[in-house]
């Protein structure tokens, strides 16, 4: 059944995920992948992986391909409301940041390279 606006109905394929999927906002992406070039251009990071699941996205950056990851940031919505949504992880799993804004948890990261580019 079409809108009244005239504007088309989407039907989603069989099988494809819901809306219920956790993604990265534009913003949110271009600020990762833009702390992502600058560690790459400092030698630091060489891949990265992104997953998108039900209730978290993630992106994990790797110094070497076949590595475990350096470091993995998580968007969990659902903690929102309680201790932020956003999630830092080291190498060994330990949470080093949380918070409810993407900057702050980040800014570990950004005072590393400024420590790499400065050597």
């Amino acid at each position: 059944m079409a809108a009244k606006s005239g504007a088309p109905n989407i039907v989603a394929f069989p099988g494809q995920r819901g809306a219920g999927q956790v993604c990265f906002e534009r913003r949110e992406l271009t600020r990762i992948l833009d702390l992502y070039g600058r560690m790459v251009a400092a030698g630091e990071w060489r891949d990265y992986a992104m997953d998108f699941a039900r209730d978290c996205a993630t992106f994990a950056a790797f110094r070497r391909t076949a590595d475990v990851p350096q470091m993995r940031l998580e968007k969990r919505p659902a903690l929102h409301q309680k201790q932020g949504m956003w999630a830092l992880f080291g190498e060994q799993g330990q949470v080093l940041k949380r918070g409810h804004e993407l900057t702050n948890v980040l800014a570990p990261l950004e005072r590393r390279l400024v420590k790499l580019v400065e050597v």
